[in-house]
């Protein structure tokens, strides 16, 4: 796959991934809002794993700056 993520884009991704699993943890959220919010967190972490967005491919988005 093409990278088309910047840097900015994959630190947000990873943080709402995080916040999400401290909401769980703590309780904040449970039952179907945190397996919604869960599966999203998880598509967050790896697509920004692996620097690329699938959805931003047919739109021809990219957020990575070009050399």
């Amino acid at each position: 796959m093409k990278k088309n993520m910047g840097t900015l884009d994959r630190t947000i991704r990873t943080l709402l991934a995080i916040l999400v699993g401290i909401l769980y943890f703590l309780d904040v959220i449970s039952g179907t809002t945190a397996i919604i919010l869960g599966v999203f967190a998880i598509i967050f972490l790896v697509t920004s794993l692996v620097s690329s967005c699938p959805l931003y491919m047919p739109f021809g988005i990219s957020t990575r700056k070009q050399k």
